[in-house]
């Protein structure tokens, strides 16, 4: 990569840490919070509460997309990150379980994922850009994994109040970073009549957002019931389950990189990529069968952070790839549209399906919805990377 693209990845994947520390940190610790709260013993609000962000994220990922395409992509991310800010400074504030409701609400409606990945994509050549991803997804994972470890400890020191303060203190940070280290960005398309309804109906991106929307369906209706497991089977407290989370996500890395640099230098994106739904297949099935210890679950772990930042990097390259230039935004707003929704269903129904099935039930109907995506998978057209001209 040029030292211009290094400085993208870098600098956009901290902006998506930022923001996604803020969130994270509040998720281990939220439920004992919400109990002090006016409303707080009502467990279907605190569950409102946390899937409330989800659920406006999807409402607001295509329309800032197509914003993001038309206005310019910096203008789209800064709005999305003042209101991402508004919505923790009114939690922050929240006197009752429904005021937090209200702020998760306006959180959600910050919706940039779909305008930082398309500057992502803007800003990298086709060979790199599954790199910048990587970057980018990594960022994600261990940012997640060190929230495992902090949130106690500062749900301890500054309380809810004072994570909700962070949260929106780190998102304004971010404003900051992206106006001063991500480089200018193209202009923006302007009002190109480019129907919806192409990247809607494209097949290859029909595809590529089945993927996305089954890869998050298995990864919350997994960490349903992975908890537990560690508890009973791996006789781990939860206090100490960010022992097996942190050093799997970190050794996911070193794994992942050889893969990606295959996948992009060597133009083995195919095979690198129906490997990583095969080796998820594998991991779904060795957590339902093979699942009896500690040791095995921390290994089923780590091959699934493997295969989960590899497709998590190769998906929307692929998607900025495959989509017109003109809709870039829009498709990959669909795109983190479906990614939101699998992450709605995937602990709605894990959670149904754990409490009247059992865990192993949950595991086999990951093992299934990933059969079905490896058999899709089969039958994508991938883009055709384009080699740089030579110059004479």
């Amino acid at each position: 990569m040029s030292p211009q693209e290094r400085r993208v990845g870098a600098s956009l994947a901290s902006i998506f840490a930022l923001r996604m520390l803020g969130l994270f940190l509040i998720l281990p610790v939220f439920s004992l919070y919400a109990t002090t709260l006016p409303g707080g013993d009502n467990l279907a609000l605190v569950g409102f509460a946390l899937g409330a962000y989800g659920l406006t994220q999807a409402c607001f990922q295509i329309p800032f997309g197509i914003a993001s395409d038309l206005w310019g992509r910096k203008q789209v991310i800064v709005i999305g990150l003042l209101l991402f800010a508004a919505g923790s400074f009114l939690a922050a504030w929240a006197p009752s379980i429904e005021w937090i409701i209200a702020g998760r609400v306006l959180q959600g409606t910050g919706a940039i994922s779909a305008a930082v990945t398309a500057l992502a994509a803007d800003l990298t050549r086709e060979e790199h850009r599954t790199k910048v991803m990587a970057m980018i997804g990594s960022s994600i994972g261990l940012v997640f994994a060190l929230s495992l470890v902090g949130a106690p400890l500062l749900y301890g020191w500054i309380g809810m109040h004072g994570l909700f303060i962070l949260t929106g203190g780190l998102a304004l940070a971010a404003i900051v970073l992206l106006l001063k280290a991500v480089p200018p960005a193209p202009a923006p398309h302007g009002h190109v009549k480019l129907p919806l309804r192409h990247v809607l109906t494209n097949p290859d991106l029909l595809k590529l957002n089945l993927g996305i929307g089954v890869l998050h369906i298995i990864q919350m209706a997994m960490f349903v019931v992975l908890p537990h497991a560690l508890v009973g089977v791996g006789a781990l407290p939860a206090v100490d389950h960010w022992q097996v989370y942190l050093p799997a996500v970190l050794a996911s890395f070193v794994v992942m990189v050889p893969a990606i640099i295959a996948a992009e230098k060597k133009d083995k994106m195919r095979p690198v990529f129906r490997a990583a739904i095969g080796l998820i297949v594998i991991v779904q099935l060795g957590l339902w069968l093979f699942g009896s210890s500690l040791w095995l679950l921390a290994f089923w772990l780590l091959l699934f952070f493997v295969a989960f930042n590899i497709l998590e990097a190769t998906l929307p390259s692929l998607v900025s790839r495959t989509a017109p230039p003109a809709a870039k935004g829009a498709a990959l707003g669909v795109y983190n549209t479906t990614q939101a929704i699998g992450l709605f269903i995937g602990g709605a129904a894990g959670g149904a399906m754990a409490q009247h099935l059992g865990d192993n039930a949950v595991f086999a109907a990951c093992t299934v919805l990933a059969l079905l995506w490896l058999a899709v998978a089969s039958t994508m057209n991938f883009p055709q990377r384009r080699v740089p001209a030579a110059t004479n």
